[in-house]
């Protein structure tokens, strides 16, 4: 057996994985039909929402395809995604229509299914930078989070 024929029966088994299976529908639900907006549109639950969606993309790319760089860069997605999605006055929902974490997420983790050099390259070149852009994504959320209870909070005692 060549290494060809051995590259394709790994990324078969990789798509026949419920996990991979998974992560196409949420894909294509939460993106292609623009569920991941309508969510956003419940003030809190939404980005948590979102935010547990991206599980089974970081299970696959840590377990599955076994590689810390590509969790990384999965991570940063989400994250990215939940800080945008979190813009108050519907910005941050009109922005999920566009952002599209969840495709990013698939086409990366599809390209290290394939092998695709490019992809796997780029990924292991910006591990240390999604570390950085990781813990600056949290830190960012958790000013907008602090940010948007004392907004409400002060709408609230004006009532």
């Amino acid at each position: 057996m060549n290494d060809d024929e051995k590259r394709l029966q790994r990324r078969q088994r990789l798509m026949d994985n419920k996990v991979y299976q998974a992560m196409t529908g949420l894909s294509r639900y939460l993106d292609r039909y623009y569920l991941d907006a309508l969510i956003g549109l419940i003030p809190g639950w939404g980005d948590a929402i979102a935010l547990v969606s991206v599980v089974p993309f970081v299970y696959f790319s840590l377990r599955v395809v076994r590689s810390v760089p590509l969790t990384l860069a999965v991570l940063n997605n989400a994250l990215r995604d939940v800080l945008l999605g979190m813009i108050p006055f519907f910005v941050g929902d009109i922005i999920d229509v566009f952002h599209r974490a969840n495709t990013r997420n698939m086409a990366m983790i599809q390209g290290f299914v394939d092998g695709d050099e490019a992809v796997i390259r780029q990924v292991n070149q910006r591990a240390f930078q999604s570390v950085v852009v990781l813990l600056l994504l949290l830190l960012l959320i958790a000013l907008m989070l602090w940010a948007l209870v004392s907004f409400f909070s002060s709408i609230k005692s004006v009532f």
